[in-house]
Order: structure tokens, then C-alpha cells, then sequence
């Protein structure tokens, strides 16, 4: 594996081997996927991208996996929408969407990420694989996970939307619903870990896993015509998922597929968990727990591993945060869906809601290109809408029954 270096701690930079590991032993900081940027450089090109299948496996190089794919063939290049009609309502000069709601197998931006994780356990010899979920990581390690024919335990929390939970069960993994919120979840996971054998994708497997987010950001630099855009609005739970995509545009500056780079980074959170927009508003390095108390709930992360970086990506790149309340985010859905015709998920409601406060105070500029991540489809949180859409209009099977309705549709009743 000539073009990866090893594992390298994010906070003393004390290397390591290629092993699922996730924490130094050290200093406790987390550890990253570190790369030789230079033999990348010399195997990659615009070229060369452009040629292969057009599915995530098409950055490889900038994977960290030994050999072929083992998971995820059918995951990535998901469109970048040019939205014109939200553009105008939000007065922006240029606005696409990154529309991970569509393409992938289980219709969230998760499966990037356990594409990546599932080809590593493979590589590592593992048979089973495990996730602490708030539902669309569940999905994602239930569904790839039973392509790849590994055995599946998935740890979601209790309060979790019942479809979230049905789209699980289809694909047979062995769910075990905690009475406890995510962090609870995890605490409990990182226990089990520790004792059985298993690959946790976010625990033991979580360096190599996190590097699937980056696929997100080098989809829309290619979309963009080999562009990075002025403006990119992502969603933050463990905050994982912002510096990764930060992370992939200084990768394709690095190796030169990039010609300039001035991208400012936001990001957006529910109010009613919302740590790390609290520490970028308040100018702090600390990030402080909190208990979610949100309808966002694959965004209900109390306690962001990555929640420091995040916070330290928005700074360095000129950005900001914004949360925004549960009817901010059921408002946002709905003008996505009625403007640009995608049904989000709650985490996209957050993503545009904050977007547009984010423009009315003036810290993200009405000119440029900007991006808004939309990282999964509103099928999966449908009760969050409930008593909130439009009641449908019920008639007698004749004619005369319809006309009496248009009629009173045309009145506006």
C-alpha cells in the first residue's frame, strides 16, 4: 500500500502502523489516515478519474484500502443539483445541492463511509461488524454488511424513529435497541468493543471509515468542473464529516487536481444539540456536552468526537455555524421539496435552515458559488412531518364529486 504512510495521532503526530486502532496510546488524541502525497500525485489524474466507473471507488488512490473494493460498488456519484428556484428564494448568485438522498443503496451519504470501513474489515480479517447508529450508519452496515457476508450487531438508541428502525430490521442484522440516548450508545459500544473481537466501523475501524466522507467533497469538486466552491454549508453530529470533506479539497489542492482553494466552511446544527455551532458563536475551543433534544435525531451526537476539528475547520477557513429550531427545520424540508422537488431528511431541513440564517446575518455572501450537503432522504423521518404537510383531498368516484373539490381548490378553501 505504497501510497499510504501509516496512522498518525491528530494531536502529538506520533505514527503508527496500519491496524484497527483508533486512539494513541500516547496522548488519547485520535488517529488519522496519513498519506504520500507525492506518489498520489504522480498515479492520479483529472484524466484518469474521469475514466473509471462512476461510483466513489473512483478516488482510490486517496483511499486508504490495499487492494479492490469489497463493499460499495453501487455507492457515490450522487448528483450536485444547480438550484436555481431555492436560489432565488435565498438570493443567492449561484447555489447547487450535493444530493446524497439519492443513488446510494440506502439513500444516505453513510454509505460512503462503510463502503470504506467494510472493504478495511475484510482486509483485516474481521467477520463481524458493529455500529452505534442514530439510523443511517444502522442502515448502511446492515445492508453492505450482508453483501459482504459479514454477521451484523447494530446499537441504536431506543427513541429512534420507527422507520428508521424498519429500514434496518429488512436486511436481518441482530439490533439491539438501548434505553439511553446516542452517547449512551456509544459509551456502551466502546465496552463491547474492547472485549469481542468485532469491527466497530465508528470505534476500532473509525480512522479508515471517517476517510469515506471525503468522497462527498471530491465528487463536488469534479462536478464543479474541477472547482472548489466559495461556500460549503454541511451538517454536524460528530462534526466527522465537515473536516473530512475540508480535508478532501486540501488533498486535490495537494496533488495539484486543484488550482486554487478559498472555500469557506459552515456548519449547521438543531439548536436542540448544537455544541459545536455553540463553541464556534461563543469563540471557544471547547466543546461542551450537551443532551440532544431535537426531531434531527441522526444529528443527536451530545458529545462530537470530532466536534474540535470541526469547529477549527470553520475558523481557519472564514466560516461560521448556525442551529435552528425543530419548525425551522420542518420549514426548510418543506421549501426544499417545494422549490428543487428533494425530500431530506431532517438533517437536510438543518443544513438549509441554517443556510438561510447563515445569509440573512450576512456571515455567508449572496455572490459565488455555494454548496449545501443534503446527506439523506426524508423517507427515512416521515414522522417528523406528521400534522405539518397539507391534508389531501378526498371525493366520491364520479365526476361531479371532483369538480366540486377543483372548484374549491381553484376558491382556495
Amino acid at each position: 500500500m505504497g501510497h499510504i504512510k501509516g496512522l498518525k495521532c491528530r494531536e502529538c503526530g506520533r505514527e503508527y502502523p496500519i491496524e484497527p486502532i483508533y486512539v494513541c496510546e500516547f496522548c488519547f488524541g485520535p488517529l488519522e489516515v496519513a498519506y504520500d502525497y507525492e506518489s498520489i500525485a504522480g498515479a492520479i489524474s483529472r484524466k484518469k478519474i474521469e475514466s473509471r466507473q462512476q461510483n466513489l471507488w473512483r478516488y482510490k488512490e486517496l483511499l486508504p484500502v490495499d487492494g479492490e473494493p469489497q463493499a460499495g460498488l453501487n455507492s457515490g456519484f450522487t448528483p450536485l443539483i444547480k438550484a436555481d428556484a431555492l436560489a432565488k428564494v435565498l438570493g443567492l448568485d449561484e447555489l447547487y445541492i450535493k444530493d446524497d438522498t439519492v443513488v446510494h443503496p440506502t439513500l444516505s451519504f453513510k454509505d460512503r463511509v462503510v463502503s470504506i470501513a467494510l472493504t478495511k474489515a475484510k482486509e483485516f480479517g474481521f467477520d463481524t461488524v458493529a455500529c452505534a447508529s442514530t439510523g443511517n450508519l444502522a442502515h448502511a452496515v446492515s445492508a453492505h454488511g450482508a453483501m459482504a457476508g459479514f454477521k451484523r450487531f447494530i446499537f441504536i438508541p431506543a427513541t429512534l424513529e420507527a422507520s428508521k428502525i424498519v429500514a434496518s430490521l429488512i436486511y436481518g442484522p441482530n439490533l439491539i435497541v438501548v434505553d439511553g440516548n446516542y452517547d449512551e450508545v456509544n459509551r456502551l459500544c466502546s465496552e463491547v468493543a474492547n472485549k469481542y473481537r468485532w469491527a466497530f466501523v465508528n470505534i476500532n475501524i473509525r480512522p479508515f471509515y471517517a476517510e469515506g466522507s471525503k468522497t462527498l467533497g471530491f465528487e463536488i469538486v469534479e462536478q464543479l468542473g474541477w472547482k472548489a466552491p466559495d461556500n460549503v454549508v454541511v451538517p454536524c453530529a460528530s462534526g466527522s464529516l465537515l473536516t473530512k470533506i475540508w480535508k478532501s479539497f486540501r488533498e486535490f489542492k495537494d496533488i495539484g487536481i486543484l488550482k486554487g482553494l478559498k472555500t469557506k466552511v459552515f456548519a449547521a446544527q438543531a439548536a436542540g444539540c448544537s455544541p459545536i455551532s455553540t463553541a464556534i458563536k461563543n469563540d471557544t475551543d471547547a466543546i461542551r456536552p450537551v443532551k440532544p433534544d431535537t426531531i434531527a435525531k441522526s444529528l443527536a451526537i451530545g458529545n462530537p468526537a470530532d466536534g474540535f476539528y470541526a469547529s477549527r475547520v470553520v475558523r481557519e477557513t472564514g466560516g461560521y455555524a448556525e442551529d435552528v429550531t425543530d419548525q425551522e427545520i420542518i420549514d426548510a424540508i418543506k421549501l426544499l421539496a417545494k422549490t428543487e422537488g428533494i425530500f431530506a431528511e431532517t438533517a437536510g431541513g438543518v443544513t438549509l435552515a441554517a443556510t438561510r440564517k447563515l445569509i440573512e446575518s450576512g456571515r455567508l455572501k449572496k455572490d459565488g458559488v455555494t454548496v449545501i450537503c443534503i446527506t439523506g432522504n426524508g423517507l427515512k423521518t416521515q414522522e417528523a412531518l406528521q400534522g405539518h404537510t397539507m391534508k389531501p383531498y378526498h371525493i366520491n368516484p364520479n365526476l361531479a364529486s371532483f369538480e366540486e373539490t377543483l372548484g374549491k381548490i381553484k376558491k382556495g378553501q
